[in-house]
């Protein structure tokens, strides 16, 4: 499918002329952090319900923590103000695309960023098993004070799974 730029401009007069935008501030390291991934059908504000302002979204192919991702979350904290806090969902979803990546192994561990003879250790084809392992990495990375959990969206319920929920959780 696909949309005209003027088609754009008119959703977007539309969304200007509701103000929701207006007096949001600049996330902090408080704010909720959120990886998903870039399938068009999981989006993860729509999935999860967040409204604009109340989470970075960052989305990825298969919502991975890869070391690229980490790179974007320590620069966007150096932004931020305050020492990094609050949460961090990872949100995997069933029926991804990543699985089919596995046909191309040298871009898949080059996205991964490490050798081919360990894709094993990321379970591309189960996001089940992909969003423990991502959350061991991300709680590895980020200090005790921020909340990692890991989710899986169902594509054909439309239904959000904790496979792995926060510490305090």
């Amino acid at each position: 499918m696909s949309i005209s730029t003027d088609e754009l401009l008119q959703r977007n007069a539309t969304f200007a002329a509701g103000g929701a935008y207006a007096g949001l501030s600049f996330p902090s390291n408080e704010t909720l952090r959120v990886v998903g991934c870039v399938d068009s059908r999981v989006d993860p504000s729509d999935v999860l319900g967040l409204t604009l302002g109340e989470a970075v979204v960052m989305r990825n192919i298969g919502g991975r923590i890869t070391p690229a991702a980490m790179r974007s979350w320590a620069l966007l904290r150096r932004l931020s103000e305050g020492p990094p806090a609050g949460g961090l969902v990872i949100l995997h979803h069933t029926e991804c695309g990543i699985r089919r990546l596995a046909d191309y192994p040298d871009q898949l561990a080059e996205y991964f960023e490490i050798p081919v003879a360990d894709l094993d250790t990321k379970a591309v084809s189960d996001p089940y098993a992909a969003v423990r392992i991502d959350v061991g990495i991300a709680r590895q990375m980020f200090p005790p004070s921020v909340l990692v959990s890991g989710l899986v969206y169902d594509v054909k319920t439309g239904l959000v799974e904790v496979v792995v929920p926060s510490a305090t959780e």
